[in-house]
C-alpha cells in the first residue's frame, strides 16, 4: 500500500545475533495463535517489522494469549507488549511485562470473571489499574536492579479480557502506552482508543449490558492496605468497557499495525474487506493480511482480532 513500494524486502533476511550462553533469550521471527470460544473467535499474530529483518534485530513486540479457569466461567487474556526502541533487551521487557500482567490477571480470575458478568465497570477499572501499576513497579525495581534509566526500561501494554460464556459479551481493554484499538462494524472502521485519564478509571455499569447489579466489593489486590503504585513512566493508564454485537470484529494492536492503519486509508479499507467477513480468516489468511506493506512503516506488527457470531 501507499505510493511508492515499501523500502525493505518483504521476507526475513538476516537472524538476530545469539548468545550462545543465553539461547533461550532467542525471540523467534513470527507467532500466531488462534482459539474459538461460545460467540468469539480469536485470531492474533506479532510479527517482526522489515525494517528489524532487514538489521538483524530481535521482534520488540511480544505477544501472549492465555485461558485462565475451564467452561463457562474461563476468561481469556490477551497481552500485547512493545518494548522502546533501539534500547538492548527492549525484547525480554516486553515479554516480561506480559507474563506479569497475566500472572496478576490469572490469580484474580475469579472476581475479574465475575465483575465481568455483572458489569461492575468501576471494580474492573480499578482493579486493573492496581494490577497494571504493580507491573510497572516491577520493571521499574529491575531497572534500579540494572543500574537503568526507568524510562528504558519500560514497554507498552495492551490488552483485552474476554469471557468464554456464550451469553457475555462484554469485551474489556486495558492497558498503557501505544498502539490501537478498532472495531469494525458495518463494515466501517471505528477507533475505540480510549483517552487516559480519571474519567476512564471509574464509572458505573457496562452500558448495554443485562445482568445483576453491580456489587461493591474491594479491589483486586491481595494486599489493600499497600500504597498504590504510582503511574507508569509509559503514559495513564487507560480501560474501555465495551458490548459486542454479533457481526463485530474487535482488534487490538501495537502501533506498528495502528499508526498505518490509522495514515494509510487503502490499508485500512483491505483489511475492512478481508476481515469484515462473517467466517473469520484462517491462522494463513490472517498472517498474511497483517503483513500487508505500507511505505514508510516498517515497525513490528503484533494483532488481535476477535470476530462475534
Amino acid at each position: 500500500m501507499g505510493d511508492e513500494p515499501p523500502t525493505y524486502e518483504a521476507e526475513p533476511t538476516t537472524l538476530p545475533v545469539a548468545d550462545p550462553e543465553d539461547l533461550r533469550d532467542l525471540v523467534p521471527d513470527t507467532v500466531l495463535e488462534g482459539a474459538r470460544y461460545g460467540t468469539l473467535t480469536l485470531r492474533a499474530v506479532s510479527l517482526r517489522g522489515d525494517a528489524a529483518r532487514y538489521r538483524g534485530e530481535p521482534r520488540r513486540d511480544a505477544l501472549l494469549a492465555v485461558r485462565f479457569g475451564t467452561g463457562d466461567s474461563a476468561l481469556i487474556l490477551i497481552a500485547v507488549a512493545t518494548g522502546q526502541r533501539a534500547v538492548p533487551g527492549a525484547h525480554r521487557v516486553a515479554r516480561e511485562l506480559c507474563e506479569w500482567i497475566a500472572g496478576a490477571v490469572g490469580s484474580n480470575q475469579q472476581r475479574l470473571t465475575e465483575d465481568i458478568h455483572t458489569a461492575n465497570r468501576g471494580a474492573l477499572s480499578s482493579g486493573l489499574n492496581r494490577l497494571t501499576g504493580r507491573a510497572y513497579g516491577r520493571l521499574r525495581a529491575g531497572a534500579t536492579v540494572r543500574g537503568l534509566a526507568p524510562a528504558d526500561h519500560t514497554a507498552s501494554l495492551r490488552c483485552l479480557l474476554l469471557p468464554a460464556h456464550p451469553a457475555c459479551r462484554t469485551r474489556v481493554f486495558f492497558g498503557v502506552g501505544d498502539g490501537g484499538l478498532f472495531r469494525l462494524r458495518d463494515g466501517v472502521w471505528q477507533d475505540l482508543e480510549p483517552e487516559g485519564g480519571e474519567r476512564d478509571t471509574v464509572g458505573g455499569p457496562v452500558l448495554g449490558y443485562g445482568g445483576r447489579p453491580p456489587v461493591r466489593r474491594p479491589s483486586h489486590d491481595p494486599n489493600p492496605s499497600r500504597e498504590p503504585n504510582p503511574a507508569p513512566a509509559h503514559g495513564p493508564f487507560r480501560f474501555r468497557a465495551s458490548v459486542a454485537r454479533p457481526g463485530d470484529t474487535l482488534l487490538l494492536c501495537s502501533a506498528g499495525l495502528a499508526d498505518p492503519l490509522r495514515g494509510e486509508a487503502a490499508l485500512a479499507g483491505r483489511l475492512a474487506e478481508r476481515w469484515g467477513t462473517a467466517e473469520p480468516p484462517g491462522l494463513a489468511a490472517f498472517l498474511a493480511d497483517a503483513q500487508t506493506g505500507v511505505k514508510g512503516y516498517a515497525d513490528d506488527r503484533t494483532a488481535a482480532a476477535v470476530w462475534e457470531a
